[in-house]
């Protein structure tokens, strides 16, 4: 035998990584070309299934993305709305205490109320 050869002594032995390359075990004689041609067959195949996945990974991320963006779009317009609110609660307070007998009377019943609490939370 020759040393620098490999023989293979069985059928099977002979067609493994044929077969592993998707090749049938029946063509006796199968040229390197078409080896070639099924290997990035096989190559392409599995380069469009990842494509496919990534597709469907970005179109996921861009549904998340359009739906946050329609969260933050509602949370600023109810911001609004509430600041819209709160300026008016505060130019009523400060017409309220421009006049002096009603700022007295404020204070008054702000007094008796920290009171109140102050004795609520003793005797409990």
């Amino acid at each position: 035998m020759n040393p620098r050869r490999e023989y293979r002594t069985s059928r099977g032995q002979l067609f493994d990584s044929v077969e592993e390359g998707g090749l049938r075990a029946s063509a006796p004689y199968v040229s390197s070309t078409e080896i070639a041609e099924q290997e990035n067959e096989h190559g392409l195949d599995i380069l469009h299934d990842r494509v496919n996945v990534l597709k469907r990974l970005t179109e996921d991320i861009h549904g998340e993305a359009d739906g946050h963006n329609r969260l933050l779009d509602g949370m600023a317009s109810a911001m609004d709305a509430s600041r819209g609110i709160m300026s008016g609660t505060m130019d009523r307070f400060k017409r309220v205490f421009e006049t002096k007998s009603t700022r007295t009377i404020f204070t008054i019943v702000g007094s008796c109320v920290v009171v109140f609490l102050l004795v609520y939370y003793l005797t409990k």
